[in-house]
């Protein structure tokens, strides 16, 4: 969501700000500011949109310090302008803020109460005039960030700046990430290591209910006690180079191209090709015996969890349930003894999820994560972790993340059937091997990225667009249905094809796109059968199928795509790839700001 940046530097630091706050433009935004101390006095300069329209303010009105924070806001509170954008101040406190304070209009009545003015509409800006009540009662700038923590509900991450202290800032977090960095003579915050880069590798991480004081000799952390604590720093492999665009012109597209790459890494992470076998070592529970999985995700990562769903329970025999974590502490689900809650999140630091995990992790549940950030909150509080090596992803829209928490899951599945006996070494072997092989055929896929832009021209000025299939495939429908809406902003659905005759066979007619995702499976007959009812009613259908499967259905869909012909099992990893592309050409045609849409952001670090 928001992103925090922090720097004591040792020249002019806005630069650094401004840096910062680029590299965290991939969280999205509607706004953007920065604040520094000219000779122990605050200014700021805030813009509404995008950074270009910070750097112009900065530009016209230039200011300097060698201490600053910086923001890229979300709006939660308030609507999207410069007056609501961050940093917000009083004449003796600055603040960046991300999250939500929960009870701040009881604390507005209090201290308008004492004659404190508010200038914008946001929760955020209370949290200044608080600190600053607490300096007019001649409190120190530290004992009153402490005092004013106490007072604040919800979750927050905070960076704060004070009039006159250029050796001085204070950091804290409850529910929201936050990382000290260290240099030679500086220090810097930020909402994650990717801010940071690429000033510094050595990082720190704020722990639930920590506070920290920063001078340019170091940090000082507190937990939620105010007890002096030690936090490891860490060498972090976050890196600037890591973040262009190279030759692509987005950042959606170039991560889409990188999956043959990662999703091998991340395979080859989990799989020994000689023996044709998944090893996860040192886990702390027994995949052969727990009675029960529980997988938690939001958005793009609960469509992985789905399709895991039916990998569990067809290849492993094991019982899974799937819910959105935003609904899941709410439904009162009894979770069996030894159960095992696995939680899928991209960054690490979705909120919803990581208060589910949490919730799990109280009622006595194994907890597991698959991260793509091995260093995040819900990494630390679990368990154990799978991790993902998807590297760095910028796009607002996952493409990359996404398969490989697929690769990553399939791994899973493998070693959990393997454990308790649903499969042998020779169904071990096989479905191994289908894996070994997604990389390249994941190559494949892209081949047919100009047929697929072409496709895009048949849809780009559609109203309503329908996705369908079935087994595996629903899932991958309703995630090709999601990016399409995410980036293009074109009504989109996805539905198991079997459920069309049971209402959304109304909306169809001779406007309205269906894409068919048709492996030749043992299901494909039935989502042939399905598609050639829509096509009935006028549907214009694209069918993504294997070279088999398109010559069956060539004479009746208005387009086929011919893909890799792969195991079932791997099949979805593999038809995410064509609805990616898709969505990003039809994005492209429409003009839309494809790596961030608007109203959206990477890490929703809110409930």
């Amino acid at each position: 969501m928001c992103g925090i940046i922090g720097v004591m530097g040792k020249a002019d630091v806005v630069p650094s700000l401004v840096g910062g706050l680029k590299r965290l433009e991939y969280r999205g935004y509607d706004s953007a500011g920065v604040a520094t101390l000219v000779n122990g006095s605050i200014h700021r300069r805030r813009a509404e949109g995008k950074l270009v329209n910070l750097e112009s303010v900065v530009g016209a009105e230039p200011i300097h310090g060698d201490i600053g924070i910086g923001h890229t806001r979300w709006a939660t509170h308030g609507v999207p302008n410069e007056t609501n954008a961050h940093p917000h101040a009083t004449d003796r406190v600055a603040i960046v803020h991300n999250g939500i304070i929960e009870n701040y209009r009881e604390l507005a009545a209090e201290l308008a109460g004492l004659g404190h003015k508010f200038a914008t509409e946001t929760d955020s800006e209370i949290v200044a005039h608080l600190i600053t009540r607490y300096m007019n009662e001649q409190m120190s700038p530290v004992d009153a960030v402490g005092a004013a923590l106490k007072r604040l509900d919800g979750a927050f991450a905070l960076g704060i700046i004070f009039a006159g202290e250029h050796d001085l800032m204070i950091g804290a977090r409850q529910g929201c990430p936050l990382a000290v960095g260290y240099g030679d003579g500086e220090m810097f915050l930020g909402s994650d290591s990717m801010a940071l880069a690429p000033m510094t590798e050595r990082i720190s991480y704020l722990e639930e209910g920590d506070w920290v004081v920063l001078q340019r000799g170091g940090a000082t952390f507190y937990n939620e006690n105010d007890e002096e604590v030690e936090r490891e720093i860490r060498q972090t492999a976050s890196s600037g180079a890591m973040i262009g665009k190279g030759n692509y012109r987005h950042f959606m597209l170039k991560e889409i191209y990188e999956q043959p790459a990662v999703v091998g890494d991340t395979l080859h992470a989990h799989i020994n090709p000689a023996t044709q076998s998944v090893h996860f070592q040192d886990l702390p529970f027994d995949l052969a015996t727990v009675p029960k999985i529980t997988i938690v995700a939001c958005g793009t990562s609960f469509y992985a969890a789905l399709v895991a769903k039916y990998w569990f329970e067809q290849i492993a025999g094991l019982n899974v349930d799937v819910d959105f974590a935003s609904e899941f502490r709410y439904r009162g689900t009894p979770l069996p003894e030894g159960g095992l809650a696995l939680f899928i999140s991209q960054s690490g630091e979705t909120a919803d999820t990581l208060a589910a995990l949490r919730d799990c992790k109280a009622r006595g549940q194994h907890v597991a994560s698959i991260v793509n950030v091995t260093e995040s909150t819900m990494a630390r509080e679990s368990h154990a972790i799978f991790p993902t090596l998807a590297g760095p992803e910028i796009g607002v829209a996952s493409t990359k993340a996404f398969t490989c928490q697929l690769a990553t899951l399939a791994c899973i599945v493998i070693a959990t059937a393997r454990m308790r006996g649903a499969i042998d070494a020779d169904g071990e072997a096989r479905l191994t091997q289908a894996l070994i092989e997604v990389p390249a055929r994941v190559a494949e896929v892209l081949n047919h990225d100009e047929t697929i832009q072409q496709l895009a021209h048949d849809i780009f000025e559609a109203r309503d667009v329908l996705y369908l299939g079935r087994g595996t495939g629903y899932p991958i429908a309703m995630e090709g249905a999601l990016k399409l809406k995410e980036i293009s902003y074109i009504h989109a659905e996805g539905y198991a094809a079997g459920e069309m005759k049971h209402g959304p066979i109304a909306l169809i007619d001779e406007e309205v796109p269906i894409i068919v995702i048709a492996p030749t499976d043992d299901l494909f007959e039935k989502t042939a059968s399905n598609m050639q009812e829509s096509m009935a009613r006028g549907g214009r259908v694209i069918f993504l199928s294997d070279q088999v499967g398109c010559d069956k259905m060539r004479g009746f869909a208005k387009f086929c795509v011919d893909l890799p012909d792969v195991d079932p099992f791997v099949a979805p990893i593999l038809y995410a790839l064509p609805v990616q592309l898709l969505a990003y050409h039809v994005a492209v045609l429409k003009g839309t700001d494809v790596d961030q849409p608007r109203n959206l952001a990477k890490s929703v670090t809110v409930e």
